[in-house]
């Protein structure tokens, strides 16, 4: 009987496996379950020392490389074929449209990563984040290019010297906030904070400390505790204000900026206050800017626009000038200085359309307080305004104009040029905004990082800045640099200006302007050979010779730079300011010290 044939199937080629997705979604293997990530990665990758595993890996690295790269090429060249032009233009016609949902002070204390800059706080950052964008690529337009390309700055060779004003810084003394105590004016807390606050203490009979004795929430709450928890903080700043201005003078400053955030949240809707509790201590403050001839402004924050297109914003900001006018109210200063206290505001967002910004502007500004008005200047900025778009509201509005040279190297009307030669011809009608009022004029000076590139970039501002601009020298020019005083001290040396020669150069790590505890040594035993010859007294008995006596100083003496007025740190090294760190060498099994590296 012939034998049936086996029937064999055809036996097709394999296909290579195709390579599995990187992602982070669940994988569907091949019976049809489904693993996590972590658990089909580690399937893919079992035995990967095996070659043919480590070539797979390889090609699957090579096929995401040239992907990336097809990407990054059909990008650039969308880019390119697009109407740059077109784009560059609108951007200049409103350069840093501000998003109307930015502009609240509200959020403020909601959304912390608003990026508008102002000069004083938040330094070089865009505007907001359709912003962003267009600011990552060279713009071109109808000043040409604004990048690296631009056409170089034209300067003046003028200096203002010999110089007769008063130079200043913004806010914070580098050397009092590193001082023990610190001394400064702008500690806060948040909302958050208020709310506990509001409760006891756990032991109400002792001091509040972080973990041993906090607020107890079980507790009821009582909403003027929490009040004074925050009102107490607003004193603190208050009473360091007299110490700024004191070291200011000792070294050759009379000229100062307060902090906004002296007294927190003073201005909020639901958690603000009068300042009428503290008026003790700021009139205490003023009495020594008035024997001191010290002048001070303050710089109300990016979120006070009354410009704004919402009427939320606009409250929130009228409550913030107002507090600013009460806060400098309440130093009660002499007449002259009292009128030099003024506040500096932005115009703030564009809200496509300057020409309704401006008349929004007109409407809110003629319906506030006299004393706000009386106190109020425009300065132009880096994102939106230049000088040619605020001098003629200001000339309409009697509202001094501040001089940003700075933001005028960012921001500038296409009819002049990049640098300081072509702004000059707008000095005598900037300066009249200020004679009619019989305020001291003031400007503001500030260089871009040596990095910077772009707008955005250029918008940070330098550590120091190494000249003069080309302003009056009988006038009031605030320095915004990143080290504050020492760059008021940087400017002094350079140019030998009126108290280059007060202060001197700090000992690296050492302050001799600080109240010490005495500190005995570690107790020595005499050694083995010594107490042979010495009595058994002797031989017994622990060294106490002091490490370092006891420094006693007076309140006045404290963090005011010691007798020889060591107070200035070269740039970059601001790490001098604080007490070196101890070196602790590993001990050996044997309890030594490993001295193997010395």
């Amino acid at each position: 009987m012939t034998s049936k044939r086996k029937y064999i199937e055809t036996q097709s080629t394999p296909q290579a496996e195709a390579p599995r997705r990187r992602s982070s979604r669940r994988i569907k293997i091949e019976d049809g379950t489904q693993v996590a990530f972590h658990e089909a990665r580690n399937k893919q990758f079992e035995g990967l020392s095996s070659k043919e595993n480590v070539e797979r890996a390889m090609h699957n690295l090579w096929e995401m490389e040239h992907k990336l790269l097809d990407e990054a090429k059909r990008q650039r060249l969308a880019i390119e074929a697009s109407n740059l032009e077109a784009l560059a233009m609108k951007e200049d016609e409103a350069y840093g449209g501000h998003d109307a949902n930015k502009g609240s002070i509200e959020c403020m204390h909601a959304v912390a990563t608003s990026t508008w800059s102002t000069g004083e706080a938040n330094e070089g950052n865009g505007l907001n984040g359709t912003e962003e964008t267009v600011d990552e690529e060279p713009e071109i337009g109808e000043r040409g290019e604004r990048g690296a390309k631009r056409p170089p700055p034209v300067n003046s060779d003028q200096l203002p010297l010999p110089w007769t004003g008063r130079l200043g810084y913004a806010c914070l003394n580098t050397y009092l906030r590193t001082a023990n105590p610190p001394v400064f004016s702008s500690r806060t807390c948040r909302i958050s904070s208020i709310l506990e606050h509001r409760h006891p203490l756990q032991d109400p009979s002792q001091p509040e400390h972080p973990t041993k004795n906090r607020p107890d929430r079980e507790q009821p709450a009582d909403v003027n505790r929490g009040l004074s928890y925050v009102q107490e903080i607003g004193l603190s700043n208050a009473r360091d204000i007299g110490k700024m201005l004191r070291w200011n003078d000792k070294y050759g400053i009379r000229f100062m900026r307060l902090s906004s955030e002296m007294f927190p949240f003073a201005s909020h809707a639901e958690y603000g206050y009068s300042l009428a509790y503290a008026s003790e201590v700021l009139a205490a403050a003023g009495k020594v800017a008035s024997d001191l001839g010290h002048r001070v402004t303050t710089h109300p924050g990016q979120f006070t626009q009354i410009g704004s297109p919402k009427k939320d914003v606009v409250t929130a900001s009228v409550r913030d000038l107002e507090y600013h006018n009460e806060m400098l109210s309440l130093l009660s200063l002499p007449e002259q200085l009292d009128r030099d206290a003024v506040m500096i505001l932005h115009m703030g967002g564009v809200y496509g359309d300057k020409q309704a910004t401006l008349a929004r502007f007109r409407k809110n500004y003629l319906q506030l307080s006299d004393g706000v008005k009386k106190r109020m200047v425009l300065e132009n900025d880096d994102v939106s305004w230049s000088v040619q778009d605020l001098l003629p509201i200001c000339e309409e509005l009697n509202i001094p104009l501040v001089l940003d040279f700075h933001h005028h190297n960012i921001v500038f009307d296409p009819s002049i040029r990049e640098g300081t030669q072509d702004i000059i011809q707008f000095y005598d009608r900037i300066k009249a905004t200020w004679t009619r009022k019989k305020i001291t004029q003031k400007m503001h000076y500030s260089e871009p990082v040596a990095s910077a590139v772009t707008p955005r970039d250029r918008r940070k501002h330098s550590a120091r800045v190494k000249t003069l601009p080309p302003c009056p020298a009988d006038m009031d020019l605030m320095i915004e640099a990143k080290d504050k005083e020492q760059a008021v001290f940087e400017l002094m040396r350079t140019f030998k200006l009126p108290g280059w020669n007060l202060f001197n150069d700090l000992v690296p790590h050492e302050r001799a302007d600080e109240p010490k505890k005495e500190t005995p040594s570690r107790a020595k035993k005499a050694g083995r050979e010594k107490s042979q010859v010495k009595s058994h007294v002797n031989a017994t008995t622990d060294t106490t010779e002091n490490e370092s006596p006891e420094h006693i100083l007076s309140a006045d003496e404290i963090n005011m730079g010691g007798p020889d007025r060591r107070v200035y740190w070269p740039e970059g090294m601001e790490e001098w300011l604080k007490p070196k760190k101890r070196e602790v060498k590993p001990r050996t099994k044997n309890g030594t010290k490993n001295t193997h590296d010395e």
